[in-house]
């Protein structure tokens, strides 16, 4: 999915970085969140984050390294 950019909505005002992973579809667990994020494999706005509770707001754009590529998703208000 390189260079496409998935919108993913949101219903309040933030969402956690974790949940997003799962609520993506690009993990199937908190713990598999967990481990990409600790893992380095994460970015949000550019730098790599390492915090899984990370709190995320409309326009926030997180890239995950995929061994297909990156793949982008930006929070986007629901």
């Amino acid at each position: 999915m390189t260079g496409q950019i998935e919108d993913i909505p949101i219903s309040g005002d933030m969402i956690r970085l974790g949940q997003l992973l799962k609520f993506s579809g690009v993990s199937d667990s908190g713990a598999e969140a967990g481990a990409l994020v600790a893992e380095g494999d994460v970015s949000v706005d550019g730098e790599v984050e390492t915090r899984r509770g990370r709190q995320l707001s409309p326009g926030a754009l997180v890239e995950i390294a995929e061994p297909g590529g990156v793949r982008r998703l930006r929070v986007v208000a629901g």
